[in-house]
């Protein structure tokens, strides 16, 4: 299949050194005889050389969302990144933009940061007390009888970064993808009337989750399972991912429903110029994306038990509640909400081949008063039950991928984009290894 911008320059060799030969060629033989429209085969859940190759090919090469702008509202606010082995520091920079570091200290590889948020001026390691400014340059290095020292050959290292429409992207590659310039522009437009700008963080959320990386990913990317969400059922219809010829009998009346729901979001969204179509280009583009706005069920405004706001402010300059909600996946390790009332943003993070750390984040406008404006617990109570809910059935199929009588499974029709996101993973992972 073929893909808008050449694959970036790998970073073979740099978590995979060491292994034996052997397994990495048996590794790719998996990638190679991957079965279509099958769940992988058991190695890729639970092999730690599959799990290396995966943080080497995918997590090192590609795009990944860090974090949004409400986490680092000043200069000198700062978080860690962690996802395998590596560590890096977003910070916001004077100019309104973000550094990003590994956080790795040129002495003799301390961590430099170990807080997952704060705010600092120079950047001091704890062990010797190696000192960084807030671009990465060595400006303190206490080593007596080192006259000849050059601390200018010893600034912390550094990675791309990117804000898009309030969202922070990050990538390690010595040449990232350049694709994502394109789906950028896709996305931008969805986003922009949401003003992340002019949030701040209600709450956040860590989970970890005993489940490979993928399973993560491939859960959140059907409804399949829906049922097993019924505080999110209130509001999200259960017909997601199905068409006219795949609606059950009993999803036939929540489905007309749907329907006129959905007709009279598209004529709110033209009245008011937002964009609302469905853009889905998941496996065919390096930096894959699925956006679209949708409806929600009863009132159609929220993640509530009716439908309805929960919290009395809208956002950026939004002039309607009732806007259902802006919906945005993006390969490889992140999903989101925008809503007229506040924002759900979902990052996952690789820890080892069966651990996963998945932070969900909820915003607000940012002169929402808590308490006032907005309660917490109601606020985050939908995505909070659903996130272990969810993670329940991760680890599920986690313990399924590390039994003997584990077996390949096929992909319903309604589970499409689950196929898309292992197509996207199996494309650039073979791409990675040629």
């Amino acid at each position: 299949m073929s893909v808008s911008a050449p694959a970036p320059r790998t970073q073979k060799g740099r978590l995979t050194a060491g292994l034996p030969a052997e397994a990495l060629e048996n590794a790719k033989e998996l990638f190679n005889n991957r079965r279509a429209g099958y769940s992988l085969e058991a190695p890729f859940y639970t092999d730690p050389t599959i799990f290396k190759m995966d943080m080497e090919g995918i997590f090192s090469n590609h795009w990944l969302f860090a974090a949004s702008v409400a986490e680092l509202p000043e200069p000198g606010d700062y978080v860690t990144v962690e996802y395998g082995p590596i560590s890096l520091i977003v910070l916001r920079n004077d100019e309104g933009g973000v550094n990003v570091m590994h956080n790795v200290c040129r002495h003799r590889g301390a961590r430099v940061l170990t807080a997952e948020s704060g705010t600092t001026g120079n950047l001091v390691c704890g062990y010797h007390s190696w000192t960084y400014s807030s671009e990465g340059d060595l400006i303190h290095a206490s080593a007596p009888g080192e006259m000849n020292f050059d601390k200018s050959c010893f600034g912390l290292k550094k990675a791309h970064s990117r804000i898009v429409a309030g969202l922070i992207f990050v990538c390690i590659a010595d040449e990232p993808p350049t694709d994502f310039d394109e789906t950028s522009k896709i996305f931008e437009p969805y986003l922009a009337p949401h003003d992340i700008a002019r949030t701040k963080i209600a709450y956040q959320q860590n989970i970890v989750e005993e489940g490979n990386w993928k399973l993560v990913m491939e859960n959140n990317r059907e409804c399949y399972h829906c049922d097993g969400h019924p505080e999110l059922a209130c509001s999200l219809f259960p017909t997601w991912g199905l068409t006219e010829e795949t609606v059950p009998p009993h999803l036939e009346e929540i489905w007309e429903r749907n329907k006129e729901s959905e007709r009279a979001l598209e004529e709110r969204c033209r009245r008011y110029g937002l964009p609302y179509e469905v853009v889905e280009e998941l496996d065919n583009r390096i930096a894959g994306i699925r956006i679209s706005r949708e409806p929600l069920d009863g009132e159609g405004e929220s993640f509530s038990p009716d439908g309805r706001r929960l919290s009395k402010k809208l956002l950026g300059d939004l002039r309607d509640f009732r806007l259902g909600r802006c919906s945005m996946h993006l390969q490889p390790n992140s999903w989101f909400h925008f809503l007229g009332d506040h924002i759900v943003t979902f990052s996952v993070f690789p820890i080892t081949e069966s651990k996963t750390l998945v932070r969900t984040t909820w915003l607000v406008a940012d002169d929402a008063v808590e308490g006032d404006d907005y309660d917490v617990e109601a606020l985050t109570h939908t995505w909070k039950q659903t996130n272990i809910q969810d993670r329940a059935f991760v680890e599920l199929c986690q313990q399924g991928a590390a039994s003997p009588n584990y077996e390949q499974g096929p992909y319903m029709k309604s589970e499409y984009q689950v196929e898309a996101f292992i197509n996207w993973y199996t494309q650039r992972m073979q791409e990675h290894l040629a």
